[in-house]
């Protein structure tokens, strides 16, 4: 069975007097959860945030990096520099880097395969817009975001990563996708793997992102096909966050 996983993306919010808070009653909450919980905050607040969690079993990732080893590359972060600061975790291809920052799945492909030389686990983000759902190519759409990775890696390296399915239109919006439609993707996507190989489709967890708050968690997290939630402003809220991860389907 796929154990839980529940990631907190703090995106550009935060600062030391809400980290210092936040992320103590976090883990006092937290106790005897079952789920595997992820904390994911800005880059300036990595290495405190990583000593709070030092003793805890919750794990801390980065919400990019480069997709160059080093160099001169003003302003970018890489895989390395990550792995060395005690990340566990990186998202790569956010909708919001997709279409704030033109990135491509090229890009985003080698952003993947960066994470996976430094020891790495990928978050890979995949998704259609409200447009392209209304057009019916949802599937055509999650299906390239995810060849273009499949193209550039090992199985060893896909068991070790994580596709997080986040419809664009459902982000930072209140409004979740229905579970019908969670479920619908979450099992186009499995099917994807499996032509690639029936160990990674069994083996990979595929979590759901897009408006998930404690009043939806259950439903969503009892779906067959979903092993987990990619949060976002509810991770804010050590309540929320800690009731989503203590939700039944996440144990």
């Amino acid at each position: 069975m796929r154990k839980k996983l529940i990631m907190g993306n703090w995106k550009m919010n935060g600062s030391y007097a809400l980290e210092k808070g936040l992320i103590p009653e976090i883990i006092r909450k937290a106790q005897g959860l079952k789920a595997e919980l992820v904390i994911c905050p800005p880059f300036p607040y990595l290495a405190s945030v990583k000593a709070v969690l030092e003793a805890t079993a919750i794990h801390m990732g980065a919400q990019d990096l480069s997709s160059h080893d080093n160099g001169a590359y003003t302003g970018e972060v890489s895989a390395s520099m990550l792995a060395d600061i005690g990340c566990t975790y990186v998202i790569i291809g956010h909708s919001e880097r997709r279409q704030y920052h033109s990135e491509t799945d090229e890009l985003i492909a080698k952003k993947f395969v960066q994470a996976r030389k430094a020891g790495l686990i990928p978050v890979l983000c995949v998704g259609e817009t409200k447009q392209q759902r209304e057009n019916g190519e949802t599937e055509q759409v999650v299906a390239r975001q995810l060849s273009a990775v499949l193209s550039e890696c090992s199985e060893q390296d896909l068991l070790q990563s994580v596709i997080a399915y986040e419809p664009v239109w459902a982000i930072g919006t209140g409004l979740a996708a229905s579970p019908e439609q969670v479920q619908s993707v979450h099992a186009f996507l499995r099917a994807e793997l499996a032509k690639c190989s029936e160990n990674i489709a069994k083996k990979l967890r595929i979590l759901y992102g897009g408006s998930v708050k404690s009043a939806n968690a259950n439903e969503l997290l009892n779906l067959p096909d979903v092993d987990g939630a990619l949060v976002g402003g509810a991770s804010l809220l050590a309540d929320e966050f800690v009731k989503i991860a203590a939700a039944p389907s996440s144990v």
